[in-house]
């Protein structure tokens, strides 16, 4: 069964921080890149994080230095850190493979809303 269901989203100040979660199956994450996405409203969904199966870890220029990725490969499980959070970074965030695009299987999502 394909499954992705991320967690942890909700409303936080400017300045806060949030550890999302995200469970995904076996056959989505087993030996692949995983990736965090977000898509803010109105515009497309962009990539911010990578983690491949051996842990090595890439990000985008606009959270580099306040997110931070990491895999659990037991758990099939992939989190994001996310400190000193901004405005912009309001989106609802999505887990998938690096390379999914939108006839992939995708989960619910998780709003993280950044907001005083």
């Amino acid at each position: 069964q394909v499954q992705l269901v991320e967690s942890g989203g909700g409303l936080v100040q400017p300045g806060g921080s949030l550890r999302l979660s995200c469970a995904a199956s076996g056959s989505i994450f087993s030996g692949n890149a995983m990736g965090w996405y977000r898509q803010a409203p109105g515009k497309q969904r962009e990539l911010v994080a990578t983690i491949t199966s051996g842990r090595f870890t890439n990000y985008a220029d606009s959270v580099k230095g306040r997110f931070t990725i990491s895999r659990d490969n037991a758990k099939n499980t992939v989190y994001l850190s996310m400190n000193s959070l901004k405005p912009e970074d309001t989106a609802v965030y999505y887990c998938n493979r690096v390379g999914a695009n939108s006839r992939d299987y995708w989960g619910q999502g998780t709003q993280v809303t950044v907001s005083s």
